[in-house]
């Protein structure tokens, strides 16, 4: 995976990225999926599980369980 730095890097130039072209991306990290996206759709196995802002899918609970660990219950 990457580091820090290297994260840090990539929020950035896909924040600049999606200003003029639509991005798809695959991303486990939800800090940095959280940080760039306009709309996140959750897979679980490969069914859909959620759709939505990114408001709506960090107060989803049954996303909460799946990805987001017990401390995403307490934000």
């Amino acid at each position: 995976g990457m580091g820090s730095e290297e994260a840090t890097k990539m929020v950035a130039l896909l924040d600049r990225l999606r200003r003029t072209r639509a991005i798809l991306l695959v991303e486990h990290d939800m800090d940095a999926v959280f940080a760039v996206a306009d709309t996140i759709t959750v897979l679980v196995n490969g069914q859909l599980l959620a759709s939505g802002s990114p408001a709506q899918i960090r107060a989803n609970v049954e996303v909460q369980q799946a990805y987001l660990g017990e401390e995403a219950f307490h934000v």
